[in-house]
C-alpha cells in the first residue's frame, strides 16, 4: 500500500538566539510592570498560579528587529502551505511578553486565539525544569471518533497532542486555528517567551479602509 498524507497541520521551529540578551532586557520593564499591575492578586496568591502579561509590544523600537523577522516568517509560512499571499497583507493583532509566577503554578488551559491565520512563541528564560507549550490535534472529527492508543509515550498518526521542550532562542510559529495549552510551571527556574498573533488581511479591504 502507498502512504498518501493529506490536511496535514504543519508547525516551524527554528533555534534563533540571537535575539535572546536583548529581548529579555527589554523585557524586564515590561515584566515588572505586569507584576505591579498584579500586585493585589500576587499578595493574595504569594505569586502562586499566575501568568504576567505585559502591556503590547508591537511599537517598542527595541523589538522591531524581531518583529520584523517573525513578521516575514509567519507570511513565508502562509506562502509555503499553498496561499496566494499577493492577495493579502498580513499584519500583528497582538504581541506580548509575559512569564510565570516566581513560586510555581503558573499555567494556561487549552485555547485558540479567534480570528488569527498564524500565531508563534519565542523563548526567552526557559530550560527542561519549566513549563512548555502543548499542541492539540486541531480536526474536530478526529477528536471525535479517536481510538485508544498503543504507545501514549511516542507521537504517531493516533497521537491527539505534542508537546515541545523548548531552550531559549527557540522560535515555534504554527496556524492560529490550532488550539495550544502551557504546562503547569513549578517555579523552579524562571519561565518567559513572547507570544504573537497575525492575521491576514484581503488588500482589498485595506484599500476601502474609511
Amino acid at each position: 500500500m502507498h502512504k498518501l498524507e493529506y490536511f496535514s497541520t504543519p508547525l516551524w521551529t527554528e533555534y534563533k538566539p540571537e535575539f535572546v540578551k536583548l529581548l529579555n532586557k527589554a523585557s524586564n520593564e515590561y515584566i515588572k510592570a505586569a507584576r505591579k499591575r498584579d500586585e493585589k492578586s500576587i499578595k493574595k496568591t504569594r505569586d502562586f498560579g499566575m501568568a504576567h502579561h505585559s502591556n503590547p509590544i508591537t511599537q517598542d523600537k527595541r523589538f522591531v528587529t524581531f518583529r520584523d523577522y517573525v513578521g516575514q516568517k509567519s507570511r513565508d509560512f502562509l506562502d509555503w502551505q499553498g496561499f496566494d499571499m499577493t492577495k493579502y497583507v498580513t499584519m500583528f493583532s497582538e504581541m506580548w511578553v509575559q512569564e510565570f509566577s516566581k513560586r510555581g503554578g503558573g499555567h494556561h488551559s487549552a485555547h485558540h486565539h479567534w480570528n488569527q491565520h498564524v500565531s508563534g512563541f519565542y523563548f526567552l528564560k526557559c530550560s527542561d525544569k519549566t513549563s512548555f507549550p502543548i499542541f492539540h490535534d486541531p480536526r474536530a472529527g478526529a477528536i471525535m471518533t479517536k481510538l485508544h492508543q498503543k504507545q501514549l509515550d511516542s507521537v504517531t498518526y493516533a497521537s491527539e497532542l505534542v508537546h515541545f521542550k523548548p531552550k531559549p532562542g527557540t522560535l515555534i510559529i504554527f496556524p492560529g486555528y490550532v488550539e495550544h495549552e502551557y504546562a503547569v510551571d513549578h517555579g523552579i527556574e524562571p519561565f518567559r517567551f513572547i507570544h504573537w498573533n497575525i492575521q491576514a488581511v484581503p488588500k482589498e479591504m485595506v484599500k476601502n479602509v474609511v
